[in-house]
């Protein structure tokens, strides 16, 4: 077992080299330079997304398709993740980590309008879209759009599940002493008993969990750094010079490089918000939305959440307590994240608690979703095909629930990043070669001002 974690560990180091980091950094500032700075509309963008628009066409609201992206994407990368990304790439992998959000609005933009743009209606009414329907519609790549379903998939196991269940009961087995057998089958009951609902049982629990469970982890975040107010300036220092030097930030970061700040930084910032990884799109093709762009922009306000503002007080949270308590272990991600809240007597354990069961268990139900929508695509949209294929799927998925409590936690990151990459490929080029296509629906509803216009193009129905 351990010859096979060393292996999958050299796959995902050469994976996420300079190769992968330059293609997904370069679409997100390509993206951002030729669309001219949609981050810029960030406000516009969130008014959106508390419109609704009911007489769009759709299964869901825009909210409703933005509260449970951001269920699948605000999980234990907030938390877990950015504290791995410190503690193997040093503070610098913060500040890489908030910068591949910044960008990563203008790619996490164009997934939403291309997968509105090239959704299709089922026989029985409902809207399926992403980047396997870009592919295949606006490309005529089937092949890719095969290899991206296929790669969904099997993506949704690792950063969609048994990320997600490993990190819940290895908190609550370390923190409380609960079984990590006992807390993975309560688990895996909770799961089932919403997943059996499908796409309107998911955002509706993810619409009421998401805004509740963020507010309390930002508030718990700002009142530790409260505590560490006197050190922020140093630590914000810190941060941005680990970025671009390799100069050591204590023991516990000696080796670090640039290369490995801005590889953790960019590889947990994607696991973070999925910009670039082709999922939210998927959820995003059932929004009631008029035309394309509305949904892109409010798409976008999921990085923005999550990254941008989550992440950032995250990763603040980790450095600072590190300049204020240098005797805290920053060698290993968990141990760090709980050390950092343990500084706060009482809440602070109960506050990461309660963000990591609450953001980790939302995910999971954000990530079935996905998984199910690639496997009826796999399926060929033969109706009764499809529905076996996604009941053995759903089967698999909520069984792997209990499994990833078990796991070892290296193990799973690192098959994760690997499963992340090969669903990016396929998308980033996408967006690249659709990018035209892009530019002509944003200048058409954005630049023109013409954003409550109704589109007159129809899905078609398969």
């Amino acid at each position: 077992m351990n010859s096979f974690a060393s292996l999958i560990e050299k796959i995902s180091s050469a994976v996420w080299g300079w190769p992968m980091i330059i293609l997904l950094l370069g679409t997100h500032i390509y993206m951002t330079v030729r669309l001219r700075f949609p981050q810029l509309k960030v406000g516009t963008a969130i008014r959106q997304s508390f419109t609704r628009d009911n007489q769009a066409q759709g299964d869901v609201s825009q909210f409703g398709a933005l509260a449970t992206a951001l269920a699948a994407t605000i999980g234990t990368g907030n938390i877990v993740g950015v504290a791995t990304a410190v503690a193997l790439g040093g503070p610098g992998a913060v500040l890489w980590c908030w910068l591949t959000g910044v960008f990563g609005m203008a790619t996490k933009y164009s997934e939403g309008l291309l997968a509105v743009k090239y959704r299709v209606k089922t026989r029985d009414g409902r809207m399926l879209g992403g980047p396997m329907f870009a592919l295949e519609r606006g490309l005529g790549m089937k092949w890719l759009a095969v290899l991206f379903a296929i790669f969904t998939a099997i993506a949704a196991f690792g950063i969609g599940n048994t990320v997600q269940a490993n990190s819940i009961s290895l908190l609550l087995n370390e923190t409380y002493g609960l079984s990590q057998y006992v807390v993975g089958a309560i688990l895996t009951l909770l799961v089932l008993l919403v997943v059996v609902f499908g796409l309107k049982g998911i955002s509706r629990v993810c619409s009421a969990l998401v805004p509740v469970m963020a507010a309390f982890y930002i508030l718990g975040c700002l009142v530790i750094l409260g505590m560490n107010w006197s050190v922020l300036g140093e630590s914000l220092k810190l941060i941005v010079n680990s970025a671009f030097t390799a100069r050591a930030a204590g023991g516990g970061f000696i080796g670090t490089t640039v290369l490995m700040a801005c590889r953790f930084g960019i590889a947990r910032g994607l696991f973070s918000n999925e910009s670039g990884l082709g999922s939210a799109p998927i959820v995003a093709a059932a929004a009631q939305t008029r035309n394309p762009v509305r949904q892109a922009l409010v798409s976008s306000t999921g990085t923005f959440w999550d990254t941008v503002v989550v992440c950032a007080i995250t990763g603040l949270v980790l450095v600072s307590s590190i300049v204020a308590h240098p005797d805290i272990d920053c060698t290993q991600g968990a141990a760090l994240t709980k050390a950092a809240f343990d500084k706060l007597p009482v809440v602070g354990p109960l506050i990461l608690s309660v963000g990591i069961v609450t953001f980790a268990f939302s995910t999971i139900l954000g990530w079935s979703y996905y998984g199910e929508r690639a496997v009826e695509y796999l399926a060929g949209h033969r109706p009764r095909r499809a529905r076996v294929a996604t009941a053995i799927y759903r089967l698999l998925f909520i069984a792997a629930v209990f499994v990833g409590s078990i796991l070892s936690l290296s193990l799973v990151w690192n098959l994760s990043d690997i499963a992340n990459a090969l669903m990016a490929i396929p998308n980033l080029l996408s967006i690249l070669l659709l990018s035209g296509v892009i530019v002509k629906e944003t200048r058409k509803y954005l630049w023109n001002n013409r954003l409550d216009e109704d589109s007159n193009e129809t899905p078609p129905t398969l």
